[in-house]
């Protein structure tokens, strides 16, 4: 089950204009509020002031093309107190919020990019004058996204700015330096992408130990300088040549890898081995997941957590855990554990056969487990996704601030493999005062899940959001923790391209097929497909658990 958010928003003209006195701002969900100014000067002012600012529950700020997202606590958020701060710190932002203020960094670049005569060819320009172009000029980073490091460059010499692939790659290695229209980038991994190949730089772009983790943030300027040969090239190594073919794609390795550092090492197998919890078996993927990494968008990080946050509060709620304490999250079932020393564990989440030592256990009850004992869980019927919670939490190295494993990202412990060891953390001082729990409503039949209009009415018009009302959707294949892919009716909308803005769990946005998409915990940070509805969070924990095949309609919250 994948979904790939593609490479970020399509490629718009982005305006640095006076913003209007009094800037729109609408509510976004259940726990966030979208800001709309008039070009990236006033975003990138409202951002720095915001996070200057006493705002009731803020988490993260968003700044976007054109927009900043305010993403509050999602317990009970004071939105009009909120509002009321947002306008607050408009009012006291800086007079001048030049472009230019922000730090330099400059990049090295080798010019040997597979599309570079393309863009030459597109521009009536010689190889030679396109590095020129790109290369003899001053940027600056106007919003982050679509993966952690990876910042949106403004300022394209016009004359080279060639539109984006018609057909994206399946691969664009790390370190690659691409343009697709007005805005450049580099690729801080390797993943599927649709820009423009330029050339390759070994600039590490995020680090988890550096702070910021991100390189390039909102406001930064950037210049690129053209090299001969990195340091990791071998002898030989060089720019192209103009008039040369290019090497074939997999010729072209960033120095850097093919893999950011991003703090996905397997942490659990270096533990101690003495005690803890054997991995026998994962079933098709158990991820360690706790309440997520808020408050680092601005580095192109994502919260993620659990995608089924109610399970996993129910379970540390039986286990007196701090809510912070880390489970597992089991993706259909096939989870085997051998326990090397006592434990409290509990269940919850889709129903699933399970068993200590051959003898069947249930749900959503506290079990104890002695030392040499096996846990093991069957397949779950209905429902994706099981937590396993444990007395202490599972105790792995945490990054930037949380065990949860982003998918999108790449973000976080890595996923389990039969032979980890696994760490239990201190008990907590409190006892457990529930032993059993009545169980959840399964998802049967045709599930309904509750949505509050989005901010971009002018996009949709009384039938597009008819349509998702009246519509019984499917759940397909392409589903993971990014996103539901969903399969029915078509959503009418506008036709055009939106400028990127920040994205919500919850979200359903609305590509040019008019297939609606909703995003769950490891959405992208932005997004340039305007978003009609956002689910409420507790239906965003029921939409966790839907699987492929299955059915939703969606109701307008009341």
């Amino acid at each position: 089950m994948t979904v790939s958010p593609g490479d970020g928003p399509p490629t718009t003209t982005v305006p640095a204009a006076c913003a209007p006195n009094l800037p729109r701002v609408q509510v976004y969900g259940d726990h966030a509020l979208m800001v709309d100014v008039a070009g990236i000067e006033d975003v990138h002012a409202l951002a720095a002031a915001l996070r200057a600012t006493d705002v009731p529950g803020l988490v993260d700020v968003v700044p976007a093309a054109r927009t900043v997202l305010v993403v509050l606590d999602d317990e009970a958020p004071d939105l009009a107190g909120a509002e009321t701060a947002v306008r607050a710190a408009w009012e006291s932002r800086s007079t001048v919020a030049s472009q230019g203020e922000g730090r330099l960094v400059e990049i090295p670049v080798v010019y040997d990019g597979e599309d570079l005569p393309d863009v030459a060819a597109w521009a009536g320009l010689s190889v030679a004058e396109v590095v020129a172009r790109h290369g003899g000029r001053e940027y600056v980073v106007a919003f982050g996204g679509f993966m952690p490091g990876f910042g949106y460059l403004t300022e394209v010499d016009p004359t080279i700015a060639a539109p984006r692939l018609p057909t994206p790659r399946t691969r664009v290695p790390a370190g690659s330096v691409a343009l697709a229209g007005d805005l450049t980038a580099v690729y801080p991994r390797a993943t599927p992408g649709g820009w423009r190949l330029l050339g390759r730089t070994d600039i590490d772009l995020f680090d988890v130990d550096r702070d910021p983790p991100a390189l390039l943030t909102a406001g930064t300027r950037v210049r690129f300088s053209a090299v001969d040969r990195l340091p990791g090239d071998a002898e030989g190594d060089g720019p192209l040549a103009e008039g040369d073919a290019h090497s074939a794609e997999g010729d072209q390795k960033s120095a850097a890898g093919d893999e950011m550092r991003v703090g996905s090492d397997r942490g659990p197998a270096e533990r101690d081995r003495a005690g803890g919890v054997e991995v026998l078996a994962t079933g098709p993927l158990t991820l360690v997941e706790d309440e997520g990494r808020p408050g680092w968008a601005s580095s192109g990080v994502g919260r993620s957590g659990a995608a089924d946050r109610r399970a996993l509060r129910l379970l540390n709620r039986l286990l007196a855990n701090d809510d912070s304490a880390a489970a597992l999250e089991v993706t259909l079932g096939g989870l085997a554990l051998r326990f090397h020393e006592r434990a409290t564990i509990a269940l919850a989440g889709a129903p699933t056969p399970a068993t200590i030592d051959g003898t069947p256990v249930g749900m959503q009850a506290l079990l104890e487990v002695r030392r040499g004992s096996a846990l093991r869980l069957g397949f779950a019927a209905q429902g994706t996704r099981t937590y396993l919670g444990v007395r202490g939490g599972f105790d792995v190295r945490p990054v930037l601030g949380s065990r949860s494993f982003d998918v999108l990202a790449g973000l976080g412990p890595a996923p389990l493999s039969a032979g980890d060891r696994l760490v239990i953390g201190p008990r907590p001082t409190g006892l457990p005062v529930v032993g059993l729990v009545p169980s959840r409503t399964t998802v049967t039949g045709v599930v309904e899940l509750v949505v509050r209009r989005g901010v971009r009415s002018e996009w949709f018009d009384d039938a597009g959001w008819r349509d998702l009302l009246g519509g019984t959707f499917e759940v397909s294949d392409a589903s993971n923790r990014v996103g539901l892919r969903l399969s029915g009716p078509s959503i009418a909308r506008r036709d055009g391209e939106l400028p990127s803005e920040g994205l919500v769990a919850g979200a359903v946005q609305v590509p040019p097929d008019g297939r609606p998409v909703l995003f769950l915990r490891d959405h992208p940070v932005t997004g340039g497909y305007p978003v009609i509805g956002v689910v409420s969070a507790g239906a965003l924990d029921v939409a966790a658990q839907l699987r492929p095949g299955d059915r939703l309609r969606f109701r307008e919250a009341s």
